[in-house]
């Protein structure tokens, strides 16, 4: 795997990847692949849950030769196999083997189910297929997944557009038995029912496809821009300068006064469920007040909340494997913590983690809090506390 801000992609070569597609289609259980470009990055990394969902596909390749410029930055080869070549590859061989293949369109998108339909029928006429036109959103309704299995698809295609088409894939595998493969391939399909040209072949071969679209869309300007200034600025940095940094960060301690005492809020890991800590989270360059406020709602999904008290810099650390930390999303060597204080004016009825970073959440008493949390977490702890029974004493 190839580490890009954050997101896994695949180093297979086109003969690998095609040979694990079919794996994939012949074996027992669903899997997912999703092509990642430089827009879908910068925006996985303003976005926890698509940041989750890209790396907990089966396969991410990269589509944009930006990311193929970012791996040779780190030394590292990555080769770009796009959605737009992929998807007419599947489809011929989805003919060839009588595999049935459904296409969840965005119905608001350039193609419509009936362009879809026209343009599968001419092209590949053996096609066992079916449109499925939706709006944008992470979830079918009940019926549309019940015409969905009806139909009993092996092969499906989804052309929402991101983030909508890969975080409806990844909630939604699990409700549809049939699918052995499922791609997000945004507007692949464009350009099969010619809707959309695609730049000339030197233009492909030479990775400036965005100087094409530039041309024959000027209105596109801003995510080109994005695509390539931002994005190459970003891998720079995370490259070459934050490694040097602590990434600046914030603990919160959430607590409620009850006949038993002070209770503060921890949490339990997704990927080590022994693993409890107090919820925390990037500044990103805010304050501790906002960022602690964001950061309780991203993590506990609450803002029932009375700020009582922030404090910069209590504890730095080094990012380690032993403490299972994300570091993947950021390039820093590690974090300098502040700390923000609040009191819970909710019920933990208004508590609600968030499926990717948490699997449990409880309240503990101040006196137990130490023992509890994971040893990695310890020395932090013993730092925070005073401050913090300074604060609600």
């Amino acid at each position: 795997m190839v580490n890009i801000l954050g997101i896994n992609l695949s180093e297979l070569s086109r003969v690998e990847l095609l040979n694990q597609l079919d794996s994939f289609l012949n074996g027992e259980s669903g899997h997912f692949l999703v092509t990642p470009n430089p827009e879908i990055i910068l925006r996985a990394g303003l976005d926890e849950e698509y940041f989750y969902v890209l790396n907990s596909a089966d396969i991410a390749i990269a589509d944009g030769f930006g990311l193929v410029l970012a791996g040779l930055l780190r030394g590292q080869k990555i080769q770009r196999i796009t959605g737009s070549d992929l998807t007419p590859l599947l489809l011929k061989k989805a003919e060839d083997e009588q595999i049935k293949t459904l296409i969840i369109n965005w119905e608001g998108g350039l193609s419509k189910a009936n362009d879809i339909t026209e343009t599968l029928k001419t092209k590949f006429p053996k096609l066992i297929f079916k449109v499925l036109d939706t709006q944008k959103k992470v979830n079918l309704s009940l019926e549309e997944n019940n015409e969905l299995n009806l139909f009993n698809p092996k092969l499906i295609f989804v052309t929402l557009g991101a983030p909508y088409q890969e975080k409806l894939i990844s909630h939604e595998l699990k409700n549809w038995p049939s699918v052995r493969l499922a791609l997000a391939v945004g507007g692949s399909f464009d350009f099969l029912t010619n809707k959309v040209k695609r730049a000339p072949a030197l233009m492909q071969n030479l990775g400036i496809e965005w100087l094409w679209r530039l041309i024959s869309q000027p209105k596109r300007l801003k995510r080109i821009w994005q695509a390539t200034v931002v994005f190459g600025l970003k891998v720079f940095k995370s490259t070459f300068i934050e490694p040097l940094l602590y990434r600046p960060s914030v603990a919160i301690m959430l607590y409620k006064k009850t006949p038993e005492g002070v209770k503060i809020a921890i949490v339990a890991r997704t990927d080590d469920t022994s693993h409890w800590q107090i919820p925390q989270g990037g500044t990103d360059g805010e304050s501790l007040e906002i960022a602690g406020k964001r950061e309780t709602l991203e993590e506990l999904g609450t803002d029932k909340l009375i700020i009582k008290k922030t404090f910069k810099n209590l504890h730095s650390y080094r990012f380690s494997k032993a403490g299972k930390e994300n570091k993947s999303k950021v390039g820093y060597k590690g974090q300098r913590q502040g700390l923000f204080i609040a009191e819970f004016a909710g019920t933990d009825n208004d508590i609600k983690i968030n499926y990717w970073n948490h699997s449990a959440w409880k309240w503990i008493g101040v006196d137990e809090i130490t023992e509890t949390v994971h040893p990695y977490r310890t020395e932090a702890i013993k730092k925070f506390l005073p401050k913090f029974i300074e604060t609600v004493k």
